[in-house]
């Protein structure tokens, strides 16, 4: 008989790498992710007749690879809604997602997009600039968010000389904050993305560096996706019910399984009801199966009539998370719009949105020093800092550390739908499934 580890070993062994990049105005981000698609040769050959064509219209020797992704950055300047450019390319080891996050200040919050579901972050660094404090903003994120490799990329070597000083005290400073931030894995590399040192073959340049380059560091770096390892979680997005003479009496949830795995015959508890029932049948592609597991998209029958709805979650009733309606997290803000405390908004979880209010704001994160900043009263764009949100309904919360899917959740203006903040939530948080909602007239009282 199969195990199950044999069964999922698929899904657990990937060739494909998530990763994204942040870098600083000028710090040449755009160039290094050039110079990477140029030299892996996963450009176009029509796309680099365009770039040498326009180099030398500029009268350059030789083609910028920075204008291959030069003219969607030049979109987001114009104001077009592209917050984050994805490439797609693939060597022979491996597959890669590039998300390619703006440098801007003002777009640090776009790097919440690209690195919420990256396995590694690439932060640029201008050699002759050191670590600042957009660096350390970067590096901030990439530790909320709880990339597990980080790789610290300096770049424009050649314009100080190649001195190995220089990159060991950038190093030294970008490795000490990272890992005070909680980072767990942290490789530096010395590269000229402009004259290709380091990017995708070693540099001549610098024969005191003996590490890898940036794409064989991409192409090695061990990644898991086994979400199958993880406590099973089905958020419901659809309730099927055909009511056809062919299926009178069929009722589904459908849904993504967030991590984990279901099996027929499983006791499962609905969320937030806490109703409880077995699972009687899985549809997947059309057909019923014993099994299935994260990040399939499946139709759970259960052996029960249960009142369950779009954002109801089922999870096997032996690791079934607890119910709050006190949430206690990290956000990223990322409105134009400040978050004050008393807020009126919603919080989207999964598939389930409840109206809530921001009860605190306990502190503000101070990137220079990673001190916090005690009751700000409220957050601004590209802050970082400690929320308590009250919602008007139970939400089934995992931590982050344990879930990026079920451990997240968005703060929204109810008024318009903007996004206001993405938030992680606490390693703690305090259980209140047993608290009477007392509502005023509008819903928001609780």
């Amino acid at each position: 008989m199969t195990s199950t580890t044999e069964q999922f070993a698929d899904v657990s062994a990937t060739t494909l790498l998530r990763f994204a990049t942040a870098g600083s105005v000028d710090d040449g981000k755009s160039t290094l992710v050039g110079r990477l698609l140029h030299d892996s040769k996963s450009v176009l050959t029509d796309q680099l007749e365009a770039v040498e064509a326009v180099s030398q219209a500029r009268g350059q020797d030789t083609p910028d690879l920075a204008l291959l992704t030069d003219g969607l950055r030049a979109e987001r300047e114009q104001g077009i809604t592209i917050d984050v450019a994805y490439r797609y390319f693939a060597t022979a080891r491996r597959r890669f997602i590039l998300a390619d996050t703006p440098g801007h200040v003002q777009y640090t919050r776009n790097m919440v997009t690209g690195a919420s579901t990256a396995d590694l972050a690439v932060v640029l660094v201008d050699a002759r600039n050191g670590v600042i404090e957009q660096t350390r903003r970067h590096a901030a994120v990439a530790a909320l968010l709880r990339v597990p490799h980080v790789v610290l990329a300096v770049n424009k070597m050649d314009l100080v000389g190649y001195e190995e000083s220089v990159f060991a005290k950038i190093a030294e400073e970008f490795t000490a904050y990272a890992s005070d931030l909680g980072v767990p894995e942290i490789t530096a590399i010395p590269i000229s993305a402009l004259a290709g040192d380091n990017v995708v073959e070693p540099s001549a340049n610098m024969d005191w560096y003996g590490g890898p380059t940036v794409l064989e560091h991409l192409e090695t770096v061990p990644v898991s996706h086994d979400l199958t390892a993880c406590p099973a979680r089905f958020p419901v997005q659809y309730v099927i019910r055909p009511q056809t003479a062919e299926h009178p009496d069929y009722r589904g949830y459908a849904g993504q399984i967030a991590s984990g795995v279901l099996r027929v015959g499983e006791a499962v508890t609905v969320l937030p009801s806490g109703r409880t029932s077995v699972i009687e049948g899985i549809d997947a592609l059309g057909e019923s199966v014993d099994i299935a597991w994260a990040p399939q998209s499946v139709t759970v029958r259960l052996r029960d009539d249960i009142d369950i709805s779009r954002g109801d979650l089922i999870a096997p009733s032996a690791s079934a998370p607890a119910t709050t309606q006190d949430v206690e997290a990290t956000v990223c803000h990322v409105a134009d719009q400040p978050l004050a405390v008393g807020a009126r908004v919603l919080i989207k979880h999964t598939t389930r949105t409840v109206k809530a209010i921001v009860k605190e704001i306990p502190s503000r994160l101070t990137l220079d020093d990673l001190s916090q900043h005690p009751n700000p009263g409220q957050l601004v764009a590209n802050d970082i800092g400690r929320v308590v949100v009250r919602t008007a309904e139970p939400l089934a919360l995992d931590t982050y550390a344990a879930s990026r899917r079920t451990g997240s959740f968005l703060l929204i203006d109810p008024a318009d739908g903007t996004t206001l903040a993405a938030g992680m939530v606490g390693e703690s948080f305090a259980s209140t499934a047993e608290t009477t909602i007392q509502a005023d007239e509008e819903g928001w009282d609780f």
